[in-house]
């Protein structure tokens, strides 16, 4: 199957930089600082913390009032040329690549691409689970374990995961305070507007999910 590649970056723009310019990938931006504009080529979104854009084309970024941070998650085909993925026409900010996987993409299934936040009260927890599709998360508030494959990590704010979707994960989140993650994955168009969630053993059946979820957007994603 084709080989993409997944990846999230790190951006830190100060206040009124220049205009950042952008090629044409399938990506989503989380404002986890401050208030951003994004131009594409049919119009402009503003952006303020909290919430997120997803595009597949151009787009050019124009910081606010206040110092910018975003999460830039990217999805890039790995059949032609890399592109470097940090921001080279913006000398002034800090890019970093967090994390990146290269997942596989069956083209005969038509995917999309979803950005959203998952929230826990303290000491919530995801049962066991799988998902239709893989993805990075980012953990922007508390603490959280990821139990998968044998392994176990715990990952602070700031933190960078993959997940393959279709391996169990349990996740357990600490009980001194809530938690809360941002997620970008590749799911089945046949899931848009649709959880993606799949419990795995059968005896957490019927059991109440404590998680809260709010979707920032989805895109269906052109693979060739």
């Amino acid at each position: 199957m084709p080989q993409f590649n997944l990846r999230l970056f790190e951006d830190r723009v100060p206040a009124h930089h220049a205009p950042i310019y952008l090629p044409s990938l399938a990506r989503a931006v989380y404002v986890v600082k401050g208030d951003v504009t994004i131009e594409f080529a049919t119009g402009a979104q503003h952006v303020v913390e909290g919430s997120a854009w997803l595009g597949d084309g151009q787009a050019t970024v124009l910081a606010g009032e206040s110092d910018l941070i975003l999460w830039r998650w990217e999805l890039q085909s790995l059949r032609g040329e890399a592109k470097p993925g940090v921001l080279r026409s913006a000398p002034a900010s800090r890019s970093e690549c967090k994390l990146e996987q290269v997942i596989e993409l069956d083209e005969a299934m038509p995917w999309l691409m979803r950005c959203d936040k998952v929230q826990f009260p303290p000491g919530g927890v995801a049962l066991t689970h799988v998902h239709q599709g893989p993805g990075i998360r980012c953990c922007l508030e508390g603490e959280i374990t990821i139990e998968t494959e044998g392994q176990t990590h715990v990952h602070a704010p700031g933190d960078a995961w993959f997940e393959l979707g279709h391996a169990p994960v349990l996740a357990p989140t600490t009980p001194a305070r809530a938690t809360t993650f941002i997620r970008c994955f590749i799911l089945p168009q046949a899931c848009r507007g649709r959880s993606s969630f799949r419990l795995v053993r059968a005896e957490d059946a019927g059991k109440a999910n404590t998680q809260r979820y709010h979707v920032f957007g989805e895109r269906f994603l052109q693979l060739n």
